[in-house]
């Protein structure tokens, strides 16, 4: 009793084909059973998602099902906090499965370390051979980025971290997730909470293995999404941009514009030609040197970064180009 109560919020949309795993681990947890309540909220799957969770939670009093009529995530996570009886909350995604020990660690770091966000590394993994691709690009700082929770073994305060647990208490402080954005809400969230005061901790001792999209097209959808969101983002918080997500839509901006230039002036394909080769040989340098011991994959990892790479510039240009038709009012922090 005298460990705090714990929400775990699991925000899901048709992961039959993974939900057994990611809860499953959260249901496996070290932490007390009667301390612990779990949340999976559902945006109306159509597979057998439902019929899984409701198995699943056949002998815990403390596990729910909720809905979520907006489908998104951060609705879904706003349901959950909502409902949540717990001190804690730790949120979860139907594509990830957390060590054993990671909800008490999170909850040791939120006692002892003075902080109001923690989250840990992420291992990608995946089921196909492109995703094993995909999951190997993750781990370059060519692939992600630059983002920490990807590769850091060395506890420090970051910008964001992958997934997060939180004190309830943060949300009625700085409000919940934004749900004009169905991706990059976490990120937004945690710099309203920095922007508050708050810290932010990365932790090596919190582990997850998140199972990476299994095919380049999912891939190319997701990465388009995540560049077209980062605009609407930017444009209640300009000052959030860093320089490394600047990077691939200043590419794209200029191989599109030497391209549409050619027309008026043939030597712009030279500009052209340069900086994708310039690009080519960057690419399948860090390929070369990601390839030790993943010597099958390098067929495919040159398509998995540049996927990447363009995915997001071109879906954060559309976002620039597609800005003034879309109202996104801005909110107070």
């Amino acid at each position: 009793m005298n460990q705090p109560f714990v929400t775990a919020i699991l925000p899901i949309l048709n992961e039959a084909n993974f939900i057994e795993k990611s809860l499953g681990a959260v249901l496996a947890q070290d932490y007390p059973a009667d301390r612990l309540e779990i949340l999976v909220v559902d945006g109306g799957s159509t597979d057998h998602t439902q019929t899984i969770v409701q198995n699943l939670f056949a002998d815990r009093p403390h596990a729910h099902l909720l809905d979520n009529p907006k489908r998104i995530q951060s609705a879904a996570l706003n349901i959950g906090i909502a409902a949540a009886q717990g001190d804690i909350i730790v949120r979860i995604d139907g594509h990830t499965v957390i060590d054993s020990d990671y909800i008490s660690h999170c909850v040791a770091h939120l006692a002892e370390d003075g902080i109001d966000n923690v989250g840990g590394l992420m291992r990608p993994q995946g089921t196909t051979y492109v995703g094993r691709a995909v999951a190997l690009a993750f781990t370059s700082v060519f692939g992600n980025g630059g983002s920490k929770f990807h590769y850091s073994e060395r506890s420090q305060d970051v910008d964001t971290v992958y997934l997060g647990a939180y004190r309830k208490a943060v949300f009625a402080a700085i409000g919940g997730y934004d749900e004009d954005l169905p991706v990059n809400e976490d990120y937004e969230l945690n710099y309203r909470l920095r922007q508050n005061g708050g810290r932010i901790l990365l932790s090596p001792d919190l582990r997850s293995t998140y199972f990476a999209r299994a095919s380049l097209a999912a891939l190319g959808r997701q990465f388009f999404r995540y560049g077209y969101w980062k605009v609407q983002m930017l444009r209640r918080h300009p000052s959030s941009m860093r320089w490394r997500q600047g990077v691939p839509p200043l590419f794209v901006f200029v191989v599109l514009v030497a391209l549409l230039g050619a027309g008026l002036w043939p030597p712009a394909l030279g500009l052209v030609a340069a900086a994708l080769g310039v690009y080519l040989v960057v690419n399948l340098g860090v390929c070369l040197l990601n390839a030790p011991g993943h010597w099958t994959l390098l067929p495919v990892l040159p398509l998995i970064f540049a996927t990447l790479h363009f995915s997001w510039g071109l879906g954060f240009w559309w976002g620039v180009l597609t800005a003034p038709f879309r109202a996104l009012p801005k909110r107070s922090p």
